[in-house]
């Protein structure tokens, strides 16, 4: 059952057949807002996922527990988030294991950070480095927010192994002398500063996955790769985009025809993937 202290997910049918999803955490005085009226959170505290419990105007809410995705699309943003759609492609490139470890460049809003938590495991490491203070302390706040409600809904913890570092990477080449790392990812204006930096650390034949928002930066990249003969190969660049479809209208004759949505999560990314590799000797 649902208790005080973890998240809860409420869904509210709205009209064109979409879907309010509200965030809360759950205490005992608070009450969850809706369009359909309020509930209060203690006729939440006991129930279990998956109820629907109606609001004080009449609505229907169904109670569920979020899962990762949900949550960093409705957790509080500084920086622009990296969508579930693009980690998923992320962590797919990248081709991490349970124990790895794995540098990170933008903590941003710490969405990324938390995919990288769970993929890589307990006994995983992740370094996150990010630049501005903001950012830096709103990663963290949304990494220990979700790990301190997954304790108390489930019987396992999430694993604390996320070192988030208030530095720019560019600057970090000492501490990068002393790590050894199975995998990069670089989400920043401009990721060639950091390559210079991170490579030596990079296991060879290790994968550096660079998100980028446009294919300008990708030539850039490229070009500085070549301009300073870094040892990397480019494999591949793939953009990543998103499309929305609703089912067809009740009305409708013919049912449940997946139509475009009437309006479009319109955003799409490009990411690279770059391959560490041993020069020949001359």
């Amino acid at each position: 059952p649902f208790r005080a202290g973890e998240l809860a997910l409420a869904e509210v049918q709205r009209k064109h057949n979409a879907t309010l999803k509200l965030l809360c955490r759950l205490a005992a005085e608070a009450v969850l807002s809706s369009p359909g009226g309020v509930l209060p959170h203690r006729d939440i505290i006991g129930q279990l996922p998956g109820q629907v419990l109606r609001a004080s105007g009449g609505a229907r809410l169904l109670l569920r527990r979020p899962s990762l995705d949900e949550y960093v699309l409705l957790m509080p943003r500084g920086a622009t988030i990296a969508y579930p759609k693009d980690i998923s492609a992320i962590l797919t490139m990248m081709d991490i294991h349970p124990g790895d470890t794995v540098l990170e460049t933008g903590s941003g809003s710490g969405a990324l950070s938390l995919f990288l938590s769970r993929a890589v495991g307990p006994k995983g490491r992740v370094l996150s480095y990010e630049i501005r203070d903001d950012h830096h302390n709103l990663a963290k706040k949304n990494y220990r927010h979700w790990r301190s409600a997954w304790e108390i809904g489930h019987t396992d913890e999430w694993p604390d192994n996320v070192e988030f570092i208030l530095k720019d990477i560019s600057t970090a080449a000492a501490d990068m002398k002393s790590v050894t790392l199975d995998a990069v990812v670089l989400d920043m204006l401009s990721p060639q500063c950091a390559l210079p930096v991170v490579h030596p650390s990079l296991k060879e034949g290790g994968v550096c996955a660079v998100y980028l928002a446009n294919i300008t930066q990708v030539i850039d990249l490229l070009d500085r790769i070549r301009s300073c003969k870094l040892p990397f190969l480019c494999e591949r660049i793939i953009e990543v985009t998103h499309r929305s479809c609703d089912a067809a209208e009740k009305n409708c004759s013919v049912p449940y025809i997946a139509r475009p949505s009437h309006w479009q999560e319109a955003h799409s990314a490009f990411l690279t993937k770059l391959r560490k590799f041993r020069p020949l000797l001359s």
